[in-house]
């Protein structure tokens, strides 16, 4: 798409905080109207279109195409979406650890028993732990405990969630960020200790540090998302 506007604001509108491009509101690729719950996250969004070049970019563009997954996809049914994001507390990164070697599992657990014992505390729930990639079951409790957490989130909410979660693997670390217990820059190196491990072991591979460099910029952007919807 070719840039045809001049200049983008955020204004206030009934339910939030809209954009205008030129004047008229910025729309949906559903064609529903953009409106943010927060100013913080509607300036933010403004922006980045009036950094946008002559072309746009839609990846340059990632508080937008959030806000358009918050509005488009997750608003109709909050519910659906919410229960396929908790699905991931029933097999979360932190909870399955390597067998060896010993300082590798050494990391591990001191970045996810972190994790783990702060949502412990949090949803008052506990967790089982294996070595190895064969699914174990987490306690029922467990599941229904994580999975009404993320029910009561609102779409926008959501929207910010499902990047941390589906990038990460973890739940749990969605869930420290979205509460603020753990910036995002703990979070990803809680989450990135396989790579780092990897990394020192056998050096950097072009490929696999571009792929990493991608995910940590859509996990940083989402949380930023996160952030500035629950911002006044």
């Amino acid at each position: 798409m070719k840039r045809f506007w001049k200049e983008a604001a955020a204004v206030p509108a009934a339910g939030g905080w809209a954009i205008e491009l030129d004047g008229k509101p910025l729309r949906t690729p559903a064609r529903k109207p953009l409106v943010a719950p927060s100013e913080a996250l509607s300036r933010a969004i403004a922006r980045e279109w009036n950094d946008a070049g002559e072309t746009v970019d839609p990846r340059a563009m990632p508080l937008t195409g959030l806000a358009n997954a918050a509005i488009d996809r997750i608003a109709a049914d909050p519910g659906s979406f919410a229960a396929g994001l908790a699905k991931y507390g029933e097999s979360d990164l932190a909870c399955y650890r390597a067998e060896g070697p010993r300082e590798l599992v050494a990391r591990q657990e001191a970045s996810w028993d972190v994790l783990l014992g702060w949502a412990r505390r949090r949803f008052d729930v506990d967790f089982c732990t294996t070595s190895g990639i064969l699914h174990l079951p987490q306690p029922e409790e467990t599941v229904r405990r994580l999975t009404h957490a993320v029910a009561s989130l609102d779409p926008f909410s959501l929207a910010g969630l499902s990047p941390l979660v589906t990038i990460s693997g973890s739940l749990i670390a969605a869930l420290a960020v979205a509460e603020r217990q753990l910036s995002p820059r703990q979070a990803w190196e809680a989450v990135t200790v396989d790579e780092e491990w990897q990394r020192e072991q056998w050096g950097a591979d072009a490929d696999a540090e571009a792929a990493l460099g991608s995910r940590r910029s859509d996990f940083f952007a989402a949380a930023r998302f996160l952030e500035l919807s629950g911002s006044q």
